[in-house]
């Protein structure tokens, strides 16, 4: 009867109307539950999602800084290998491994030996210019003893003027001195030392230092010249290591390093053999 009425006159829209708002907030009650297990399954999922965009961020950051890392890696290789051997020789570029722990000793160790091709007093540059020298080699290592430590010399000449001296380590990395120089040496504050090759035991032609400072004491026998080495060890970590194509002998430097004094300018022992 009710169904007849219902279809065919408006008389229960009221009642119906009554029904629905009574049912309306019963049928939301209801429906909490599910809604309310929805919302939560939505914002789980997007705490996921988010949490794995901030993983992603992450990782594309750790990205972008390696990527930068190897950039200025790669420049630095680039500026090294930019400073190649101007006479036909090989070379192996090398990496700095650790630091001698001495204060009195400036070594290093590097990460080719032997099995490189590497051998006892092979000349090592890095991209300044001239860098020191291996002192021992083992099979998968070696020391090398730095331009600036005292037991070491070097052959240079004075780029301006081809004057030839020695410049010896002070044990100080920003500082070598130029040992038994005349007074009437022309020398100057700005000149530019490089190897001059005598000896046979370093290149001729690459940089060593700038000289820094001329004293010329009128009672003095030798002049004072001090040079800044263009070398800096804190802040290079590949260097280039010479390889003899010939595999002729060389001296142990470990063992000139060692050897006894014999009235040398102002104490010191270089490395550098006699040419």
């Amino acid at each position: 009867m009710l169904g007849f009425v219902e279809a065919n006159t408006r008389l229960l829209a009221p009642l119906r109307d009554g029904i629905g708002s009574v049912a309306g907030p019963l049928y939301m009650i209801a429906e909490s539950p599910h809604a309310v297990g929805a919302f939560a399954g939505r914002l789980f999922a997007s705490e996921a999602r988010v949490t794995a965009l901030e993983r992603r961020v992450a990782e594309l950051s750790l990205m972008v800084q390696e990527s930068r890392a190897a950039r200025v890696e790669n420049a630095r290789l680039r500026e090294l290998l930019g400073s190649r051997p101007r006479a036909p020789s090989r070379v192996v570029v090398a990496e700095l491994m650790a630091v001698v722990r001495d204060p009195d000793k400036h070594r290093v160790i590097i990460d080719k030996g032997r099995d490189d091709g590497v051998e006892t007093g092979a000349a090592v540059l890095d991209e300044a210019g001239l860098y020191g020298q291996v002192v021992e080699a083992s099979a998968f290592t070696s020391v090398v003893l730095l331009i600036t430590d005292k037991m070491h010399a070097t052959p240079v000449e004075d780029q301006r003027n081809s004057w030839r001296s020695i410049a010896a380590g002070s044990g100080r990395f920003d500082v070598l001195e130029l040992e038994a120089v005349p007074q009437s040496a022309d020398v100057m504050e700005g000149d530019l030392l490089v190897t001059s090759g005598l000896g046979g035991r370093f290149p001729p032609g690459y940089p060593v230092g700038e000289v820094v400072e001329v004293e010329k004491q009128p009672t003095a026998r030798f002049a004072r010249v001090t040079v800044r080495p263009m070398m800096n060890p804190d802040r290079r970590r590949h260097v280039l290591v010479f390889l003899d194509p010939r595999g002729r002998a060389v001296d142990d430097a470990a063992e000139a390093v060692d050897a006894p004094t014999q009235e040398e300018p102002q104490g010191r022992r270089p490395v550098e053999p006699a040419a």
